[in-house]
């Protein structure tokens, strides 16, 4: 059975199927092999990334006239074809290339398209190198004592928000320093965090925290009076009085 190699942009719905199907083509599959020396033992081989698949169809008509040998709903100008092609080409966007009864069928950029007549004919022909894509994935990246992930804009690659789930044991000052090495930005990721954190100084295990790039950090939120009399206070027991009292901080410190 003869095959029938097309190409196919489903977004668009659209279908191209070579007129005359090329006498043969090849499709390349692999992974790239590192070699590295070592002494004493030399020469050795490591296996690397995968390959992207690639090929050329070359050869390949573009008729003037129908042939017998053309394939069903061909269409005798070139151009037609070419200028389908050529538009892909252009747009930098993927299509997919099948070669019916076979496993061949993959999502491919077209990376060129060069072509020319020959014989008089106005027959054209064309070669059309081809290479397989792969959409890029967004990194998710895992911080130790704690899941993180990191999201990145897809048209910049600039970092982006990222969450962080509070752990047993953590502070606003543990975490900044951890994700922008700063501890003293505790109370501006705390009001980036407002809906959940009401005190900079009480956070709490499974707590999903927003974490902006630094440069996107909002202002330090207002510090309660609350917050302010339980930094500079603390509360102690007095063996003597047999009586909880509240101390300044510094004048605890003077008693040590």
């Amino acid at each position: 059975m003869r095959r029938i190699i097309s190409f196919l942009e489903p977004s668009a719905g659209k279908e191209l199927i070579l007129p005359v199907t090329p006498p043969s083509y090849d499709w390349t599959h692999g992974n790239r092999v590192e070699t590295i020396q070592l002494d004493q033992l030399g020469e050795i081989n490591l296996p690397g990334g995968r390959l992207m698949g690639s090929c050329t169809l070359s050869d390949v008509l573009f008729p003037a006239k129908l042939y017998p040998f053309c394939n069903p709903g061909a269409v005798a100008n070139p151009y037609v074809y070419l200028e389908q092609l050529q538009r892909w080409s252009d747009s930098r966007k993927p299509v997919r290339w099948i070669v019916s009864g076979t496993p061949t069928n993959a999502l491919v950029l077209l990376e060129s398209v060069t072509y020319g007549e020959r014989d008089g004919t106005n027959d054209v022909y064309a070669s059309i190198s081809l290479r397989q894509y792969t959409a890029p994935e967004t990194p998710v990246l895992a911080i130790s004592g704690g899941d993180a992930q990191t999201s990145r804009d897809a048209s910049t690659g600039a970092a982006s928000t990222r969450t962080y789930t509070v752990q047993a044991g953590d502070t606003l000052s543990g975490i900044c320093r951890k994700f922008y090495g700063d501890g003293s930005l505790a109370y501006r990721l705390a009001a980036a965090n407002s809906k959940i954190i009401k005190n900079p100084n009480l956070i709490y295990p499974g707590q999903v925290l927003t974490i902006p790039p630094k440069d996107q950090l909002p202002a330090a939120m207002q510090v309660s009076a609350s917050v302010k009399t339980a930094k500079a206070t603390k509360t102690v027991y007095s063996k003597e009085d047999k009586i909880w009292k509240v101390q300044l901080a510094k004048e605890q410190a003077a008693m040590r």
